[in-house]
């Protein structure tokens, strides 16, 4: 079995996807949801998922191509910081809005003007959060051309990171995870139609 069917099985079957009907934090209705952040709670299967992320990382994009990992707080965050050990890379990251004591800066880490930086998130779905920490980075004249979820929603992040210079990568999209739930008989048709309208709608 490929690392992507096993991954969504596992998804699947720890309840990290669950099909039904939700509502997000935006307020849209969905008929699914992802919980990432049960998934540290799962030490071999979230290290098999870092290095799966670090060797694809190296493959599609290559290890030298940036200085410093980057993620916002705090899903991202989880990912990138066991990521930065995997990898022996710095790590830096971006508040969704500034402390209002101390230093009140929007980016913690050090960084420089013209580093180039990898994005580590989560979930993408409209790619809102990541969209708000390039601006933020691009303020600071910090250079990034790619950013890496570990599930694309498919819902339009990739056409909003586009709009800055940035290509989304992931490690799984929603769509793989349904059909290959689907080839299992754990999902039905109904579900996979459900799924398949949700991302068309979102075009």
């Amino acid at each position: 079995m490929g690392f992507v069917k096993e991954f969504a099985t596992f998804l699947y079957e720890n309840e990290i996807v669950k099909f039904g009907d939700y509502t997000l934090a935006s307020g849209k209705k969905s008929p699914y949801y992802v919980d990432l952040r049960l998934i540290p709670s799962h030490p071999h299967q979230f290290r098999k998922m870092i290095k799966y992320l670090q060797n694809d990382i190296a493959e599609q994009i290559g290890l030298e191509s940036f200085s410093s990992l980057v993620s916002v707080p705090t899903g991202g965050l989880v990912i990138a910081s066991a990521l930065a050990i995997e990898m022996v890379k710095p790590l830096i990251y971006v508040r969704s809005k500034p402390k209002d004591y101390g230093t009140t800066k929007s980016i913690e880490g050090i960084f420089h003007k013209e580093m180039k930086v990898l994005m580590i998130d989560d979930v993408a779905t409209t790619g809102g959060s990541v969209v708000n920490a390039i601006k933020i980075l691009k303020e600071e004249d910090i250079r990034i051309t790619d950013a890496y979820v570990i599930v694309n929603r498919m819902e339009g992040a990739d056409k909003a990171l586009e709009q800055y210079g940035v290509t989304l990568h992931s490690v799984i999209d929603i769509m793989q995870v349904t059909e290959a739930l689907f080839q299992q008989s754990l999902i039905d048709d109904a579900v996979l139609a459900k799924v398949t309208k949700q991302i068309s709608d979102s075009k």
